[in-house]
Formats: structure tokens, sequence, C-alpha cells
């Protein structure tokens, strides 16, 4: 795992949910997978967008020409948990249906402008993905 990702997710565990820096205030959760080929168990810090007692993420990779990692982890094995503050939720993920994504990422992009910045730099739809309540 990189240092990055390793110092957010240490900090995350020791301060109840909440991290400084750059993510100071976010709403961040810690999303576990399984790789796709390897079934692996993987952690990686996201910010996430309440959708009721829902969850959205968002595959941006900063804008990156191809989707993360993860985001094709959770289309091979959907069924998976989060950590949102200092709870470990059971969801199952599915990828937003058309009208959803356009609404959700239009708010998330109104809220944290840097997505739309990734958005710009990529010529991908940026995925969002619906982590329900299992």
């Amino acid at each position: 795992m990189p240092d990055f990702n390793r110092q957010i997710i240490d900090e995350f565990h020791s301060n109840g949910g909440k991290v400084g820096g750059m993510f100071q205030g976010a709403t961040l959760l810690l999303l576990h997978h399984r790789g796709a080929k390897t079934g692996t168990e993987r952690v990686n810090p996201l910010r996430y967008q309440a959708v009721g007692d829902d969850f959205a993420v968002f595959a941006s990779k900063a804008g990156a020409p191809t989707n993360p990692d993860w985001y094709h982890n959770l289309l091979a094995h959907p069924s998976t948990t989060v950590e949102v503050g200092t709870e470990t939720i059971a969801v199952r993920a599915r990828v937003a249906s058309p009208e959803e994504r356009q609404r959700i990422w239009t708010a998330q992009k109104a809220g944290v402008p840097q997505f739309a910045e990734y958005e710009e730099k990529t010529t991908r739809q940026i995925p969002v993905v619906i982590l329900e309540r299992a």
C-alpha cells in the first residue's frame, strides 16, 4: 500500500474516523475490497457523499485515463464493508444509474470543486458507485 494511503488509514483509525491535512473536514470512508484477480484484501480511503443511509463514492483516480483498481474490484466482488467514523458497515456496491449519477455527480462537483477538475482532465466518464447498506 502506498505510504500516503497508509498514513491516512492510520490517522483515520487513531482519530475516530477523522483526518487532517488536505482531508480536514472531508467526508471520508475506508473502503475494504478484494482484488478481482488475486482476492487480496485491500483498503482505500475515499471521499464519499451520503445518499440517504447509503454512500456514493467516485472512481475519479484524480482524472487519470483509467478507472482505479478498487472500481474493478467492486465490480467483481460487490459485497464488502466500509468504515465510517468508528463504525464498520456491510455494504453492496452497484454502479449508479445514469439519472442517479447525474444528480450525485453534479452535487459532488458543486461541493468539492476538485472533482470538476478531475472530470476536465479525462475523456472517460467518472463512475459513481453506490454502496448500499447490506
